[in-house]
């Protein structure tokens, strides 16, 4: 059964029409998504996911058992810290993202809204032996997003920890923690997520919008993760996926562990240095007034080259997607998704020469002035 979060039932709220797979629908904007991104950028907005899924792993073995399920180094994991870490399946595809946190003698996973059962299954069948309980605990467990410039001071005012190292972790007086986390957009806005009771949810939001924080819809959190280029698993993924194509090589992979599921595609990918596709920032011209489904592909003539996963409306750069494409694919390439043009971003060809980055920065030029041009 799904429920709607009490934050997306307050005054302005938008909730996403269609299908969910989120146990717990969240809003999207609450009337403004522009508004509500550059009060991300530039200030302190709060955000409401509390649609992810959230589980534990107490028990004394958990580290151990976690570390050799993943492909992040866990047997070590300090108390007050976190990391992220991935499952692969056999053959080194992604099969799940998950954001961690050890505090109190507990690892906390929270995952891709509506990905915690098939993970929880996957861990309980993995048991064995050992002292560890595994459990889905979305129902009793929100998670809040404050990001911006000024979230430090919006969590001082509301009497909270503001860890200042990524992804430290400090409990709240109530239950839960608060965690520090990568900053979001090319600003660098400051962000740190909550994990509260869910049935504080209400109290602890008010507690921190009268500390300084506005209220942010998804979308809004959304835009400056694509600017990031923070890619969502089942958004900006595929069941072809390999980390190496991803962001998460760096911040979900330990490339000197061995032994865990699909970790010899990931040392045979990266020794080679040539994973089959790369994740890039596209320009769109933004003409149509809906935007490219996640999945549509990315075309150069008549040849597909990629696809789009998360496609966002951005308060500076208009519509931009984050696209999985081909290595082969030149920096200035024409390129087209569902009849809109596209074009790579120069930030991500810092390796091309000179020359190829200009001609990719005209290339940009061209499709944003058709979106100024409507």
């Amino acid at each position: 059964m799904t429920t709607t979060s009490p934050l997306a039932q307050r005054p302005g709220a938008v909730v996403a029409e269609g299908a969910t797979v989120a146990a717990h629908r969240v809003a999207v904007h609450y009337g403004d998504p522009l508004r509500e991104q550059r009060l991300l950028a530039e200030g302190a907005g709060l955000v409401d996911r509390s649609d992810r899924d959230v589980l534990t792993v107490p028990g004394v073995d958990r580290l151990t058992w976690l570390h050799s399920l993943t492909s992040q180094h866990l047997e070590r994991l300090a108390d007050g810290t976190g990391t992220e870490a991935l499952v692969l399946s056999p053959h080194g595809h992604v099969e799940h993202h998950l954001v961690l946190a050890e505090l109190g003698g507990t690892t906390w996973a929270d995952v891709e809204p509506g990905t915690g059962a098939e993970l929880l299954t996957f861990l309980q069948r993995m048991v064995f032996m050992l002292r560890v309980e595994p459990a889905l605990v979305t129902d009793a467990w929100a998670l809040l997003s404050l990001v911006g410039p000024r979230a430090p001071e919006v969590l001082a005012a509301a009497g909270l920890p503001a860890p200042e190292d990524a992804y430290a972790v400090a409990a709240l007086p109530d239950g839960g923690w608060v965690r520090r986390v990568p900053s979001l957009g090319d600003g660098g806005a400051t962000a740190f997520d909550l994990l509260v009771p869910r049935d504080a949810l209400a109290g602890r939001a008010d507690a921190l919008t009268a500390a300084g924080a506005g209220s942010a819809g998804l979308d809004a959190y959304e835009a400056l993760r694509v600017e990031a280029r923070r890619p969502r698993h089942g958004v900006d993924t595929d069941h072809r996926t390999i980390p190496n194509e991803l962001e998460w090589l760096r911040t979900a992979v330990h490339l000197e562990k061995g032994c865990y599921r699909g970790q010899e595609t990931v040392a045979r990918v990266h020794n080679l240095g040539r994973p089959p596709r790369r994740l890039a920032l596209l320009h769109l011209d933004g003409v149509s007034e809906d935007l490219p489904a996640p999945g549509t592909p990315v075309l150069s003539g008549t040849r597909e080259v990629g696809r789009v996963g998360s496609v966002v409306r951005h308060h500076e750069l208009g519509a931009v997607a984050l696209a999985l494409v081909k290595r082969s694919v030149a920096a200035d390439a024409d390129l087209a998704v569902g009849g809109s043009r596209a074009a790579l971003d120069p930030d991500d060809l810092a390796e091309e020469a000179d020359d190829t980055r200009t001609a990719a920065r005209d290339r940009v030029r061209a499709v944003r002035s058709a979106t100024i041009g409507r």
